[in-house]
């Protein structure tokens, strides 16, 4: 959790460590594989999901369009970071479309 947090804290540095819970805990088992713990953002189909099930399913935002300039946005700031972790990538999109509160 501290590692999780730490990465998070690099682009958020008043980051709640309740916040970064709840995501880890939403991602469960995905985090224990290291493919699937982190966010490719030159594969378009690994931004899909991201969108449908993160932005769509788990935030509720249905604007496919907004939700993909968020992601875009997100993988533009986290550019400099060769492994994308999931949790952090995560945590910047929600908070870009101001849902951290709601998680």
């Amino acid at each position: 959790m501290a590692d999780y947090l730490a990465d998070v804290k690099k682009y958020d540095a008043g980051a709640s460590a309740d916040v970064v819970e709840k995501i880890v805990k939403h991602l469960g088992i995905a985090l224990r594989n290291r493919d699937s713990s982190l966010v490719s953002c030159t594969d378009p189909k690994e931004l899909g999901r991201v969108r449908d099930n993160w932005v769509a399913k788990k935030l509720g935002i249905s604007d496919a369009a907004k939700a993909d300039a968020v992601i875009e946005k997100t993988c533009k700031a986290m550019a400099a970071d060769n492994t994308k972790s999931r949790v952090t990538f995560y945590y910047l999109v929600a908070k870009d479309l101001g849902k951290l509160g709601s998680l």
